[in-house]
């Protein structure tokens, strides 16, 4: 991990680029933070500093939304998948393995941004839900365990519902939401989240809600397609200079 004033430094850059990039888009903040982190210390170390912002911003992205009583009796059965199975992974991403674990995060972050980039979507049916909903929550689980990224595959899922625009943004919000709390305690439980990483966590709120702001500014002055190509052209690029880091050694 960087000098303390360095990485104070690095982390109040990341967080206002992450958080922009939520408040013109409406999601991407622990992708990007994540994926720029991870060039400077190890995928545990990242994911302990981004518990804090990436709960903070979820939960006002949550409560932010229409009534979400509906939403939970819809998909708490993905949830406790999500949960259970982050709670059974988290030791993969503090383990000895770390040019896998470095390696798997830039996989995951080129697959977000192909999906992002081709514009595919998924279509699901309702007799699906009951058996693919929590398929699709453990699945994220194990990214999440393993990588600190949860928005494979639950994001194209989710988006795949035929929800409505402000209850897919709340759907989201609840799934990051429960994502990052088993990621909590996951990274707790497995001695993963030291004292400087709490204070350095706290501290990145701050520059997380100013990007965001600055975000619904922009998201008003630029054009929201363009913005959201260059956003994934740009993960893209991060995964794979994440995923050759990881595997290089391996060469």
């Amino acid at each position: 991990m960087p000098e303390p004033y360095l990485l104070f430094t690095v982390v109040g850059a990341v967080f206002v680029l992450a958080g922009l990039v939520k408040g013109v888009v409406g999601l991407g903040l622990p992708t990007v933070a994540m994926g720029l982190l991870g060039l400077v210390m190890l995928p545990a170390e990242a994911a302990a500093i981004l518990l804090l912002p990436s709960f903070v911003t979820n939960v006002w992205q949550l409560l932010a939304g229409p009534d979400i009583s509906a939403l939970l009796r819809r998909l708490w059965p993905m949830m406790l998948a999500v949960f259970a199975a982050t709670l059974a992974s988290t030791g993969l991403i503090t383990s000895s393995y770390t040019a896998i674990v470095t390696a798997g995060l830039g996989l995951v972050l080129l697959a977000y941004a192909a999906l992002g980039l081709l514009r595919l979507r998924m279509a699901v049916p309702g007799w699906a839900e009951p058996w693919a909903g929590p398929v699709v929550g453990a699945a994220t689980g194990v990214m999440t365990g393993a990588t600190g990224v949860f928005v494979i595959p639950a994001v194209p899922y989710l988006g795949g519902l035929g929800l409505g625009r402000d209850d897919l943004v709340q759907a989201l919000g609840l799934s990051f939401t429960v994502s990052t709390i088993a990621l909590g305690i996951g990274l707790w439980w497995n001695d993963a989240v030291p004292l400087q990483s709490v204070g350095t966590s706290a501290y990145a709120i701050v520059p997380a809600l100013a990007g965001m702001w600055l975000g619904g500014w922009l998201r008003g002055r630029v054009e929201p397609e363009t913005f959201r190509r260059w956003f994934f052209a740009g993960l893209a690029l991060l995964g794979a200079h994440i995923s050759w880091q990881g595997l290089a050694p391996a060469f």
